[in-house]
């Protein structure tokens, strides 16, 4: 059962406690757990997070990642970024315009799986906190 609240940004409280109240971050054991998570940090990247909410998506971040290695490992290395990305995409279920959208441009998704843009920094760090995966995934 997945969470019972839709998840909007708007409306997630500023401070960690807040945070903690309306979803504890806690180890994830099944595809249920991991599934809320990934849902709350879905609705926190690509926003301008206050340094508490950051602290959060970090936790959050970290926990999917442990649950990820532990049972989706997945192998990047000789991937170029762009590759990496299409290969994440597709075991995400997700378009060149859902990329855009995480990233804040709409038609950046395309822009960066046509290598037309390139994967800066920051849009790197957006994409590795979405897929729970190590930054350099994205960078050359």
């Amino acid at each position: 059962m997945n969470t019972t609240t839709t998840w909007a940004f708007a409306d997630m409280p500023k401070d960690y406690q807040g945070l903690v109240m309306n979803f504890m971050p806690k180890a994830i054991h099944d595809k249920v757990d991991y599934e809320n998570t990934v849902e709350i940090i879905d609705a926190l990247v690509g926003h301008g997070l206050t340094d508490e909410q950051e602290l959060y998506l970090d936790t959050l971040s970290t926990l999917v990642d442990a649950y990820e290695n532990r049972h989706y490992a997945i192998e990047t290395h000789g991937m170029s970024p762009v590759e990496a990305l299409k290969f994440l995409m597709e075991e995400h279920e997700m378009s060149g315009d859902d990329i855009g959208r995480l990233l804040g441009e709409r038609t950046l998704g395309s822009k960066i799986l046509r290598q037309r843009r390139k994967i800066g920094l920051k849009y790197a760090k957006a994409l590795a906190r979405k897929f729970a995966v190590d930054v350099s995934v994205f960078i050359n």
